[in-house]
């Protein structure tokens, strides 16, 4: 039986994904260990401060994972895992496949407000976190919702550990008393989720997207194969490896398929970066396109030998060509390869021997031959070839429906297991697909998509608000950012723009749903039917200057 909460694919689907070799039914506990005997001695994982081999990284998961196994870890716990671009993540995570537990791929950016919904939700028994970060201490967040959460057991930080908590660092190095064998008589069914990514859905806090050992390692043997990765190649990860695309598109979890190197480190910065690629050789990286366009116009760009990079990988966000070209003619040896990619599965992406037309213009075409793809129109019709419509999917390796959310299920997919993106797309002549916008009221904020209505519902609580409507205007880095329409009830001062910021830093929330500019207004425009037009909201503020 599935996990309780958890949508299957129906029986027929699942046999033809069996059949056709898609599901190999093997949990990803089995699959990492295979790969690490057969690349024993190669590296596996590089950081600024250390070189591990696939032995040392698959030891030290199997260690890990006794020591867990010792303090009551075992198959479907749910552990929100919250840990930056480092080693600890990767022995924590293939440690947790041993287990058959399941990480929740939190942000670094996550606060109380998110935390705690993901652990409430998820009924998760354990949490991996850092003890501070810039100004926050997870520590003081973890105790509050400990004290309302009887599911939680095991608070984990990386870091000072104060009573209660258990220092990651001692579980790494603690003798664990079970032994290889206990772990290996954990059955662990590859139909159950291997871990949980979060949606970017419109309705609040992101909902949990079940990827099971079956889809999530086909999901990257997949990626693997339309990105020229072999074995000599190296990933440079700096993107938060919680997300997707970092982790497993290919990301980390395909290079190590690939019997590759993989480099991880949690900054982003130009001058720490580009080091890194010129002292490992890099290959790979993913970026998003306002990481892209600020490594470009970064004046030490042409200080360093960036000359191994082959392919750069930008997803999260639609990339315009002319950041393209300009990365191709700076790195003469690089391919920029646009993707279009979803948590709950489906995976576009450009080819990288498409035309260079084709690779400009579009975001790519479905990487299975069974991933179904419809555009449809309000009516629910598919438009023709060229015309814009909605994005349907189904396939082997995309979520039949969201982790214990039937109401919302009900609405995001259709009654023969379509799920309805929200996002806006035409078909090129070429066969590739080409983004239009979206139908969802999300903000995409350097490839962070933010909830419209999660934003509006805490800012009505501001006592000078009467009502609010937050849109998305344009940012020549991130790509939109979010401005945050107010109406002020009669007779209050309007807040300004840092009180607006003060006051939602106080609910607790990632520091990315900010918004960064804010519009007083006396009413909003309306559409036919009543509701606000937030087209029209945009079309007013783009001719204003902020």
């Amino acid at each position: 039986m599935p996990l309780d909460g958890v949508v299957p694919h129906p029986p027929e689907a699942a046999a033809r994904w069996r059949e056709r070799g898609y599901w190999r039914d093997q949990p990803l506990r089995d699959v990492f260990d295979a790969l690490c005997a057969a690349n024993a001695d190669r590296l596996a994982v590089r950081t600024g401060r250390e070189d591990i081999t696939y032995r040392m990284l698959i030891e030290r998961a199997s260690r890990l994972a006794r020591t867990l196994y010792d303090r009551g870890l075992r198959p479907l716990d749910r552990v929100v895992v919250q840990l930056a671009n480092d080693a600890p993540f990767a022995y924590l995570y293939l440690a947790l496949q041993k287990l058959g537990a399941i990480p929740i791929m939190a942000l670094r950016q996550h606060r109380y407000r998110e935390l705690e919904q993901f652990i409430r939700l998820s009924g998760a028994v354990a949490c991996v976190t850092p003890d501070r970060n810039r100004d926050t201490d997870f520590r003081e967040i973890i105790t509050r919702i400990h004290q309302a959460a009887p599911s939680l057991r095991l608070r984990i930080v990386d870091g000072d550990a104060p009573d209660g908590f258990i220092a990651l660092a001692d579980l790494l190095a603690a003798e664990p008393a079970a032994t290889d064998a206990d772990i290996a008589a954990l059955r662990i069914d590859p139909d159950d989720p291997a871990v949980f990514q979060l949606s970017g859905g419109t309705t609040g806090i992101p909902k949990l997207i079940p990827r099971t050992h079956n889809d999530y390692e086909f999901n990257s043997r997949l990626a693997v194969g339309v990105c020229d990765v072999r074995p000599d190649d190296c990933l440079l990860d700096v993107l938060p490896i919680a997300h997707n695309l970092p982790l497993a598109c290919p990301g980390m979890q395909g290079f190590l398929m690939r019997g590759a190197r993989v480099v991880l480190h949690p900054s982003t910065r130009a001058e720490e970066v580009f080091p890194l690629i010129e002292r490992f050789g890099v290959t790979h990286i993913h970026v998003v396109p306002a990481l892209l366009i600020r490594w470009l116009n970064d004046p030490a760009i042409s200080r360093y030998d960036l000359s191994s990079v082959r392919v750069i990988q930008s997803g999260g966000q639609r990339l315009q060509p002319e950041t393209r070209l300009l990365a191709e003619k700076l790195l003469p040896n690089c391919t920029v390869q646009e993707n279009f990619g979803m948590a709950e599965g489906l995976l576009m992406f450009v080819r990288l021997d498409d035309p260079a037309e084709v690779r400009l213009e579009t975001v790519g075409r479905p990487i299975c031959p069974d991933d179904e793809v419809r555009l449809v129109d309000e009516a629910g019709q598919d438009v023709a070839d060229g015309e814009v419509g909605e994005l349907l999917c189904r396939g082997p390796y995309t979520l039949r429906g969201y982790y214990r959310a039937p109401e919302h299920n009900a609405r995001a997919f259709t009654d023969d297991g379509f799920y309805r993106s929200g996002d806006l797309m035409w078909r090129h002549p070429s066969g590739n697909y080409v983004v239009a916008g979206r139908r969802k009221d999300l903000i995409n904020r350097g490839g962070e998509k933010i909830s419209a209505e999660e934003i509006e519902n805490l800012i009505l609580g501001h006592p000078a608000v009467l009502d609010v409507a937050c849109v998305a205007l344009p940012h020549p880095e991130l790509g939109e950012q979010m401005c945050a329409c107010v109406i002020v009830k009669p007779g209050l001062p309007t807040p300004t723009l840092d009180e607006l910021v003060t006051f939602l830093r106080a609910q607790e929330i990632a520091s990315f749903k900010l918004p960064e500019r804010l519009e007083t207004m006396d009413a909003f425009p309306l559409s036919p039917v009543g509701k606000v037009s937030k087209k029209d909201l945009v079309a007013a503020l783009s001719e204003v200057t902020p």
